[in-house]
């Protein structure tokens, strides 16, 4: 492989080296000055009066967050006003309760809004779910209406209870899933009666980005006391993020994500600087805390449970990849799939077993109809192909989506068409238009690393790797010895933009043009082959022929 195509693998950062000389004078950003929506959303909210007394913000729905908006709403609007949050949510706690004995009120104990009246109460979507009965009450008190405390002993009613009102001000943070569930419990929400704004969970990375980035960084090591961060280290916790938003050009901002991996580097370095090999150590180590799966899927390919050639060539058949995700389990993790296809005399037909079987779901079914239309449009056809065709990922036991073996399932139908056999020392990975141009999917770092554990079990031989959208190849952020493979040529990858670009690669021969040897060229010749073989006479048409 190029040198191009190695760095292309994993993010670089070498344009930033000054930013990343400069990072221990540089002063510290909180979670809120790295949301520039967020914060300008929060100021307004501030600034309004009148009806808008509600804002939804899309975050995680945990503590922390909420304790760094309500931080950061604090510091907007002043000590002197109350920005309340809270941890449970039922009528008392909100309301407040009066104590009463023979009608007499005895007590008086305030609730959530007594203690937010003038100012701001924070509250989590889930409780909201949670507590539904509440919401309608509490609606009715952020917008200025009568409400009542509640009485502690219903039994002792008293005879007159005077109204409050609240100059309240409601925050309600959660996930979007949870804020989805709060429209549908109220429409009136996203009618005008709410501000809305989100925690975003990336950023993208540039010039003037960096800085931001490097900056939030320091104030996450100061929060947590984390030991300082060597620029190897930093880089490698940038490579780490580029992985899990799955961009090499963007970091993750999410606090939790950030918080887990430096205090175990905190424990790796034992107090002292944390550099690159701390912060790989961690990966490392966690991967092998969950890897019980993945080396499974590879020790049953191993031992011949599963049949995944990575020699030789193959009619009709190639290694797709795929990506697995188990209930309960952390990650996903990769893993190639034997995709095949065989051809008989028929109407033209392309069977999608998936499908059929009820294993296939609406995109992939969407996909193997795309990737069906392309090849008729290819083969520029008057009539009806005459061959049917049964397409189907074997050894599979449980339902496949998605679009990303569509190129897969193109290649495997053009080999069985053709009769030209495929190089099983390849995999194929990505969707295809109608037009035969090649695009991105997701998984692509599990997909590679699921290929390359098999290849380098059953021995490399140079010649092995995966064919890739080249749209994807900033997704790309592989593990170091993944990298140092493809550097060495042990390992390849073969990123690529149209079909007329991938099928060479599987097949050494050109897809289409005026050359015999390209594969329209013998599928077409095999499609003629067919059209002037004479059918035998069958036995009634024989019959028939004698008698009249």
């Amino acid at each position: 492989m190029t040198q191009e195509i190695w760095r292309a693998v994993t993010p670089q950062y070498d344009d930033y080296a000054e930013h990343f000389n400069s990072y221990s004078s540089l002063s510290e950003k909180t979670l809120l000055d790295v949301q520039p929506r967020l914060s300008m959303t929060l100021s307004q909210f501030v600034e309004m009066e009148g009806f808008t007394r509600l804002l939804l913000i899309n975050s995680p729905d945990n503590t922390i967050y909420r304790g760094e908006i309500k931080s950061n709403l604090q510091q907007i609007v002043g000590g002197n006003t109350p920005v309340i949050s809270t941890e449970t949510l039922d009528m008392k706690t909100v309301f407040g309760q009066l104590v009463t004995e023979h009608g007499k009120i005895i007590d008086s104990i305030p609730g959530l809004l007594d203690k937010a009246n003038g100012g701001y109460l924070i509250v989590s979507a889930n409780l909201l779910l949670i507590s539904p009965a509440v919401w309608p009450l509490l609606k009715a008190a952020v917008l200025g209406e009568d409400t009542y405390p509640i009485l502690s002993n219903p039994k002792s009613p008293i005879a007159e209870m005077k109204p409050k009102q609240y100059q309240v001000k409601l925050v309600i943070i959660g996930d979007r899933n949870q804020l989805g569930d709060i429209d549908y419990l109220d429409a009136d929400i996203h009618s005008g009666l709410c501000l809305y704004s989100e925690v975003e969970s990336d950023l993208k990375i540039d010039a003037n980005s960096i800085v931001d980035y490097l900056s939030y960084l320091k104030w996450i090591c100061h929060q947590y006391d984390i030991p300082t961060l060597t620029i190897s280290g930093i880089q490698a916790l940038m490579r780490a993020g580029a992985r899990y938003t799955e961009d090499q050009h963007y970091a993750p901002l999410c606090l939790m994500w950030h918080r887990a991996i430096l205090v175990e580097c905190k424990h790796k370095a034992a107090g002292r600087t944390i550099d690159e090999n701390h912060v790989e150590a961690v990966i490392s180590d966690r991967y092998f805390r969950a890897s019980y799966l993945p080396e499974r899927a590879i020790d049953d390919i191993l031992d011949g449970q599963v049949i995944i050639e990575t020699r030789g060539a193959q009619i009709g058949q190639v290694n797709g990849l795929t990506v697995v995700d188990v209930a309960g389990h952390p990650i996903s993790y990769g893993e190639p799939a034997r995709i095949s296809c065989v051809i008989h005399f028929g109407d033209g037909d392309i069977a999608d077993v998936e499908r059929k079987a009820e294993l296939g779901g609406n995109l992939h079914a969407k996909g193997m109809m795309i990737m069906q239309a392309f090849v008729s449009s290819a083969l520029d056809l008057d009539m009806p192909l005459p061959f049917s065709a049964s397409i189907v990922f074997e050894q599979s036991y449980s339902e496949v989506d998605g679009d990303s073996a569509s190129l897969a399932e193109l290649c495997s139908l053009v080999s069985a068409l053709s009769g030209l056999p495929i190089d099983q020392q390849k995999a194929v990975t990505g969707a295809v238009d109608q037009f035969g141009r090649v695009q991105a999917v997701g998984g692509l770092n599990e997909k590679i690393e699921g290929f390359y554990r098999v290849c380098e079990h059953h021995g490399f031989t140079g010649k092995q790797g995966v064919v890739m959208p080249q749209s994807n190849l900033k997704h790309l952020a592989l593990h170091p010895a993944v990298v140092k493979s493809i550097q060495s040529g042990e390992f390849n990858i073969w990123p690529v933009a149209t079909v007329d670009e991938v099928i060479p690669l599987l097949m050494n021969k050109p897809f289409r043009g005026n050359d015999e040897n390209s594969v329209l060229s013998q599928i077409a010749e095999r499609i003629d082959s067919f059209e002037k073989h004479e059918q035998p006479m069958s036995l009634i048409e024989r019959l028939k022929n004698w008698l009249f």
